[in-house]
């Protein structure tokens, strides 16, 4: 994507398309609005029928589906979807799929009055929803938040490229580098924790198997793209039980 937000006014459906498939190749929030038809199948099954209607993707699988009033959307799907868009019958259409639980919602846009694109970063937290400490304590008081047998061992152990939030071993024995993060997390937490692995992987026995797991509320899909292919893991965490809007 290209510096600067781009944005189309009553762009055709193919124009959409490519903006849209720019858009979430890199990690921009997408917006879209325009008269559609909006198909959700899931734990329920619903029908929106043509209605002018403001559409938002976000890096992290968020999908929003907005009317003309109120604050909460008429339709949506939580972050950890995958989007995609094509065109069909000369319509731009829009599938956002979860796998666990299976749920599938089709946004068919007849017409399109707007499509944008905004890359950004947004460094100002909540301090409401806590910390990395607040994190790290959850998990060191019930330690299968991460996994189901693991043991954590030390914390802040030192390595050559830093300090690792959590050490410790899972059920079969294996040394396990645990990442903490209070928030959505990019492709520098992954750089980090892949760092962490591999200094530990040499300072141990030389056989030795280090798996790493980030521990974060959310990954954008450029980082879960990065952790599938270093064979690193990712645990949905939030720092605190409970959090206050």
């Amino acid at each position: 994507m290209t510096d600067g937000p781009q944005t189309v006014k009553r762009p055709d459906p193919a124009q959409a398309k490519a903006l849209v498939t720019d858009g979430i190749e890199s990690d921009a929030v997408v917006t879209l609005f325009g008269r559609c038809t909006v198909d959700y199948d899931g734990r329920a099954a619903s029908t929106l029928g043509p209605g002018d209607r403001l559409v938002v993707l976000k890096p992290d699988g968020t999908t929003l589906v907005h009317t003309d009033e109120g604050q909460q959307p008429v339709n949506w799907q939580p972050p950890g979807c995958t989007h995609e868009v094509r065109v069909d019958d000369d319509q731009l259409v829009l599938r956002s799929e979860r796998s666990t639980p299976a749920e599938l919602l089709v946004v068919r846009f007849d017409s399109l009055d707007h499509a944008g694109a905004f890359a950004g970063t947004d460094p100002s937290d909540l301090d409401l929803v806590g910390t990395e400490a607040d994190l790290k304590d959850r998990i060191l008081e019930d330690p299968t938040l991460v996994e189901s047998g693991f043991e954590p061992r030390a914390t802040e152990r030192e390595t050559p490229a830093g300090a690792v939030d959590i050490y410790g071993e899972d059920a079969d024995g294996k040394a396990v580098v645990v990442e903490l993060k209070r928030r959505r997390v990019g492709p520098d937490a992954v750089g980090q924790l892949t760092r962490y692995v591999d200094a530990l992987e040499r300072d141990l026995h030389a056989e030795t198997d280090v798996r790493g797991i980030l521990v974060a509320p959310s990954v954008t899909d450029r980082a879960r793209r990065l952790l599938a292919e270093r064979g690193l893991e990712f645990v949905s965490l939030e720092p605190a039980a409970e959090s206050t809007r």
